[in-house]
């Protein structure tokens, strides 16, 4: 059935929880516009926000813009709306990532609305985790998730685990010999709090987390050589559970459905009780990337790296205001 024309507010408020998305380095490279008389809203990439130092391919924003897409997909079922949605709708526009017919109404038994609540819940956790062990019935639950959207989830074994970490610091060595892949890191990365900048986009001081000492972690350290006031040292879980999230190509309709999968993960791990962080350093030189992947699984290319957990929430991160990044026509 065809819903009544949607509100402008409405649109906003869909935006808004399209937006609390996480993306690389916080950069959100998204944008939409809504064209009021055909009821669809577009998701377009914002040029000006992309990495081209540790991102030169657009895969991780692609994936920041799928994530984004999701919670748009959300926000829409529990409004009672049918997301009706077209990945790459126009191959002469390259920026138009998606668009979503907002016109019908959602089809009744529509779980993605159970999802809702997570959206604004749902914030990177680079704090220590507790050692408690994720029950298998949860990893299951998560590994569905991602083959809702055509991903896969994969818990690798404690060896590959051992192995991804060594490659997260073989990444870490890598990144500290390039200048201008550091100085990209660095411009994202705030040092002082959020309180005392009026930046709407980065990592804040408080979303750092602790310096890491003892155990190997795949957090990131976003703010290495600096520093940050107030940040102090803490020992992280010295079995870091992690998962594998990938899909069986490479191609930019894969990324931004690896990006759904993620956000449709992330939620759910939120409504779970568990927290996590995201690590992709060694997705980010290809030499390092091919070997994340777990070679006793189907997966084809990994997409990104989920450290999973129970532990404190993380610190919420800025967002641009809606009217920065939604166009009305």
């Amino acid at each position: 059935m065809t819903a009544p024309p949607l509100d402008v507010s409405v649109v906003a408020a869909f935006v808004e929880d399209a937006t609390a998305a996480p993306s690389q380095h916080n950069a959100q490279p998204w944008r939409f516009r809504f064209l009021g008389d055909s009821g669809v809203l577009q998701l377009y990439v914002d040029p000006e926000r992309t990495l081209p130092k540790t991102d030169p391919d657009g895969r991780g924003m692609h994936l920041g813009c799928g994530a984004a897409l999701f919670n748009l997909r959300v926000a829409a079922v529990a409004a009672g709306r049918e997301p009706a949605t077209r990945l790459l709708p126009d191959s002469s526009v390259p920026q138009l990532l998606a668009e979503v017919d907002l016109t019908g109404d959602a089809s009744p038994g529509d779980d993605l609305a159970l999802l809702h609540p997570a959206i604004r819940r749902r914030h990177t956790s680079r704090h220590p985790f507790r050692e408690d062990d994720i029950p298998d019935a949860l990893k299951d639950g998560l590994c569905a998730a991602a083959r809702l959207e055509d991903a896969r989830l994969v818990f690798p074994d404690a060896w590959h685990v051992q192995s991804v970490l060594d490659l997260v610091r073989d990444a870490e060595g890598r990144e500290a010999r390039y200048p201008e892949v550091r100085g990209e890191t660095a411009h994202w990365a705030r040092t002082e709090p959020a309180d005392k900048t009026p930046a709407s986009d980065g990592i804040p001081a408080e979303a750092l987390g602790p310096r890491q000492w003892g155990a190997d972690s795949p957090v990131r350290d976003f703010a290495v050589g600096r520093e940050v006031p107030g940040r102090g040292w803490a020992p992280f879980e010295k079995r870091p559970q992690i998962a594998l999230l990938g899909t069986a190509q490479d191609r930019r309709l894969d990324w931004l459905r690896a990006g759904q999968a993620l956000e449709r993960v992330w939620l759910q791990a939120t409504l779970d009780g568990l927290v996590a962080s995201l690590t992709s350093q060694p997705l980010e030189w290809p030499e390092l990337r091919w070997v994340v992947r777990d070679p006793t699984t189907a997966m084809g290319h990994v997409q990104m790296v989920i450290r999973l957990g129970y532990g404190p929430e993380g610190a919420p991160a800025p967002r641009r205001p809606v009217a920065d990044v939604l166009d009305i026509v």
